[in-house]
């Protein structure tokens, strides 16, 4: 769901739905609103720049620090400790007030900090440590400049600026000392030629930034948003550079208003507040996002049903109309594990209640469905109507929780309900009050929220829709505005929610689904890429805003099948399905005044293709929910661009996008149709082995191959040396897909939710003469969960399999073994 769009000449087609659906009366709202906004901010004199960019000149001096230097800039006054710096000899070096410095200081061999002095310091919600241990480098002065090293990293410190190296030896980055000016701090980054820039967060914008400005801040389009739009929902201040050789990520800590401009053969980075402190970590790029992960939190292991489908729809507003779409699908044996209750179930959309004339004994409706396997959850806004006598409102400000205006007080904005206040999540009785209010629906039997409009959003009738950059917020006591908090308002949302549903049901793990966040936020909540309109264009945006959150950390992702705003074609509902099944978040959704969209709405022929899409997801579960404790533990990532493919592949030839195809693993590699009418695909092979779906003929990369994609498939690859785990009728069943050397797969299983017992089986086959020896090995205390195991060779001619001495024949469906801990598998020819 979303706020109206900014601007009359892109809302008319929002506000005329707004209006129908809710009445003038909110309309009245945001126009009051955008002149009340802009009255405030007008009183509090906000500017961007309240000065000129002034740079911070030259180094005069440094001094040891541990884990690294910190070196001073202009102004300078002679001090005890000042050292010999870049042939100026004994020099002065500057002190801590306004004057600049910079502290460069290791975090380990592949991890450097920099952050520079003045700043304006921010509680480091972003880090899941806030004091990683040290690292003390090699220190060496050399005649181009000071030099830190480690085996991984090198920083020097020039005349003009910072280079960094990686322990090759190659040049990663050359930066320019930055400038300020006032609060806002920027600075400019050589791009080396060839180079790409991924990541920073969720853009409607190709997988290579380069050419494009972006802003660093929350922003909701408004009902629909294509190619081009920015900023979105959910920004990230980080981006992976990708080099002819290797490759870097860089992490600005600094939640504030901010902006990289990509377009020359330097980068512009800055922030219009907050503090200027940014991360290195040298490629390869997998392992650097591994990284950072490690210092920004790995994203839990999810409960298992969340990795099924999920259903919701704005509009559904009886109990009834909800039932009848669950039967639906169970009665044609759709595969449906989870729905979703837009804000149709609240009591005039107000959080926190039950529309009981509507959705009467909503507990009951929920142990129904989870009886049926299906489970239920909840959207949930935060803004609190702001009137007598409701009770969250009443106790909120009783608490004392809301967010507040300069003059103390509560700050009140239009969302759904009309005015309402909103919880100050940077104060942590705010989190723990807001926790305290899922009790209720988790004693329903509720399985999880839908955390919506926490950019935060408003309905404004122009300018920004959320709150004056003015309105005060606590940062765990220190006090500060909304431009440093405003990025934040996401992610401890989820904070909030997570710690709540963690107290109130400890033995479930949390399913948390968020439209907004900041770096840190996969610790909590999956994400989705919300309002995207329905046209082909937007299936491909939707494709590059998943991986580019990917490549930002955010590894939980999916989008609203069909896009939310409009009315697809068969064929594009279709394939924005089958792209879908193959993302972590598989939902289908869409706004109010569109047409509905349940599959069997649509045709046989879309039916039957939805139901093979919907069956392989299910098939596949074993391979996603071990993808998902690889990125719970290892911090890799689900969904991955084909240049993390491994070898010496970067980019497929003739200028083709990055994000035509995707890696679901390192085992799959998928490649949706994005253009209406095609019925094959010219699909970019990685080097290796790759064997088309359920085929024995194998294919030879680098390079390219034409697919067929018929109405009811898409292109879709398994690399060669994988042992596939996929679930049949008759059990769990390995598919091998030989490389040179055998092949090898992993396996996590456990309860599906909880804490309890699991195991983690590891299966390698090796190339032996006349087939394949098959090893097997397992730990945890978890049992073994189906009657035995299924085995189905590809590429070669299964006749069968010796198991501590006796023969078991394969057949054309491959063959069913007791467990063991070797086996011999006999290939004809």
């Amino acid at each position: 769901m979303g706020a109206p769009r900014k601007g009359w000449l892109k809302t008319l087609w929002s506000a005329a739905k707004t209006v129908a659906f809710l009445g003038p009366g909110i309309i009245l709202l945001a126009l009051q609103y955008a002149r009340r906004r802009d009255q405030l901010e007008a009183l509090e004199g906000r500017a961007p720049v309240a000065e000129a960019w002034q740079g911070v000149g030259r180094p005069r001096g440094l001094e040891a620090i541990p884990g690294g230097v910190r070196v001073y800039f202009q102004e300078a006054k002679p001090g005890p400790e000042a050292s010999p710096y870049l042939g100026h000899g004994q020099g002065p070096y500057l002190g801590h007030g306004r004057s600049p410095y910079v502290e460069a200081v290791f975090l380990g061999e592949d991890l450097l900090r920099l952050t520079w002095f003045p700043r304006e310091a921010v509680p480091p919600y972003a880090l899941a440590d806030s004091k990683p241990p040290l690292w003390e480098p090699e220190r060496l002065e050399t005649p181009e400049g000071y030099l830190l090293k480690t085996p991984r990293l090198a920083l020097r410190l020039e005349e003009e600026g910072l280079s960094i190296w990686d322990g090759e030896g190659r040049l990663l980055r050359r930066e320019a000392y930055p400038e300020r000016s006032g609060r806002a701090w920027r600075h400019r980054v050589r791009l080396a030629p060839g180079e790409r820039v991924l990541g920073l967060g969720e853009r409607a914008f190709p997988l290579d930034r380069r050419g494009g400005v972006f802003r660093f801040w929350n922003r909701d389009p408004g009902g629909s948003y294509g190619l081009g739009e920015d900023p979105l929902y959910l920004s990230v201040p980080l981006w992976l550079s990708l080099l002819h050789e290797g490759g870097y990520l860089a992490f600005y800590e600094n939640p504030a208003d901010g902006f990289a401009d990509l377009r020359g053969e330097e980068a512009l980075v800055g922030f219009w507040g907050g503090p200027f402190r940014y991360y290195l970590i040298p490629g390869p790029l997998e392992e650097a996002l591994a990284r950072y992960l490690g210092l920004t939190g790995l994203p839990p292991l999810p409960p298992r049903w969340a990795l099924g489908f999920h259903y919701a729809r704005w509009g559904l507003r009886r109990r009834e109309e909800v039932e009848e779409v669950v039967e639906g699908f169970l009665r044609r044996g759709l595969p449906l594990r989870a729905v979703h209750l837009d804000i149709d179930y609240m009591r005039g959309y107000r959080v926190f209640t039950v529309d009981e004339g509507r959705f009467p004994d909503l507990g009951g409706m929920v142990r129904a469905f989870r009886e049926k396997g299906v489970r239920t959850v909840l959207i949930l806004d935060p803004g609190i109507k702001a009137e007598k006598g409701f009770p969250p409102y009443e106790e909120g400000l009783r608490e004392g929780v809301f967010c507040r205006l300069p003059s103390g007080e509560v700050f009140l904005g239009p969302v759904w309900p009309g005015l309402a206040a909103f919880p100050d999540f940077t104060d942590p009785r705010a989190r723990d009050w807001w926790g305290d209010r899922l009790r209720g629906f988790l004693e329903l039997g509720v399985s999880g929220f839908w955390l919506d409009m926490n950019e935060p959003a408003l309905f404004a009738a122009w300018g920004e829709p959320t709150f004056p950059k003015g309105v005060r917020h606590s940062l765990e006591g220190q006090g500060g505005d909304h431009l440093l908090a405003h990025n934040l308002y996401g992610l401890l949302m989820a904070r909030a929610s997570w710690e709540g549903f963690r107290t109130w049901a400890p033995l479930s793990r949390p399913f948390l689904l968020t439209r907004a966040g900041y770096a840190g936020v996969q610790r909590f909540a999956w994400a989705w890429t919300a309002d995207v309109e329905s046209t082909w264009e937007g299936l491909r945006t939707t494709l590059w805003a998943l991986l580019g959150l990917s490549l930002s950390g955010v590894y939980f992702v999916g989008s609203d099948i069909g896009g939310f705003s409009g009315d697809p074609s068969p064929e594009l509902y279709l394939r924005w399905f089958q792209m879908a099944a193959f993302t972590p978040f598989f939902r289908l959704h869409s706004a109010r005044w569109t047409k509905r969209r349940e599959p069997w709405r649509f045709g046989e022929e879309v039916l039957a293709g939805v139901r093979w899409a919907m069956g392989l997801r299910e098939g596949l579960l074993p391979y996603l929910y071990t993808l998902a404790y690889e990125a719970s533990h290892q911090g890799l990532p689900l969904l991955r661009p084909l240049f993390l493919a491994g070898g010496p592949y970067r980019d497929p030839p003739h200028g083709a996008s990055l994000g035509e195809a995707f890696l679901l693993g390192k085992a799959l590699l998928v490649a949706p149709v994005l253009e209406e009418g095609a019925r094959a695909k010219e699909v970019p092979l990685p080097p290796g082995r790759w064997y088309p779906w359920q085929e024995d003929g194998a294919l030879e990369g680098p390079g390219w191959v034409r697919l067929p994609a018929p109405l009811d498939r898409i292109p879709l690859l398994v690399r060669g040396g994988s042992l596939l785990p996929l679930l049949q009728e008759e059990g769990l069943t390995l598919h091998l897909y030989p490389g040179e050397e055998g092949a090898q797969g992993l396996l996590y299983w456990d309860e599906g939710d909880g804490a309890g017992a699991y195991r983690l089986d590891r299966f390698r086959a090796q190339r032996v003469e006349g087939g394949f020896r098959l090893l097997w090995e397992s730990e945890g205390d978890y049992p073994w969960p189906w009657d035995g195991i299924g085995l189905k060779l590809f590429g070669g001619r299964l006749s069968r399999v010796w198991v501590e001495g006796k023969a078991y024949p394969a057949g054309e469906g491959g063959v069913r073994l007791p467990p063991f801990p070797e086996a011999f598998l006999e290939v004809a020819g």
